[in-house]
């Protein structure tokens, strides 16, 4: 009988463990909140959760009005297809170093999630270029896989004999 009342009390711990690990792990799941846009690195981290919820219309908005800027369904179909694939992907954002009062560069450094078990997680470090249009911040240029080569290059014109 004793030995009843133990291993039900063990149950009725591991069950406490259970629930406690399920709550904490809904509470503190992170949601991304947009910020403020009125700085290089809003704009960078606003395009980065956008891209990560999938909310291509509002990423769209935050690229420069350029010549040869993708078209909206271009840049959609970009992600869709997973040309282009953020999900396993973390943004840090360093400093910002102003080349003039009208354009910035941002240092970005990408990680990349751990491939298995027991591999580290790597990053690369580059800069994001922006330029100010209209007095907002657009993005010209962000590091792989946030950005593909061929926005904003000029069209490969093939070459006649």
């Amino acid at each position: 009988m004793r030995q009843d009342r133990f291993l039900i009390g063990i149950l009725i711990f591991i069950a406490l463990l259970v629930i406690a690990a399920l709550v904490l792990f809904f509470v503190r799941q992170d949601v991304q909140t947009y910020g403020p846009e009125d700085t290089p690195e809003g704009v960078i981290r606003n395009y980065a959760i956008a891209l990560q919820k999938r909310d291509f219309e509002r990423a769209y908005t935050y690229l420069a009005d350029k010549e040869n800027k993708p078209e909206f369904d271009a840049f959609r179909r970009t992600f869709i297809t997973h040309q282009l694939d953020v999900t396993g992907t973390a943004l840090k954002i360093g400093s910002v170093e102003y080349t003039s009062d009208d354009e910035a560069m941002v240092q970005v450094s990408v990680i990349y999630a751990a491939s298995g078990p027991f591999a580290e997680s790597r990053g690369s470090s580059e800069y994001a270029t922006l330029v100010r249009q209209n007095g907002e911040w657009r993005l010209i240029y962000m590091p792989y896989p946030y950005w593909a080569w061929d926005w904003y290059q000029p069209p490969v014109e093939p070459v006649r004999p």
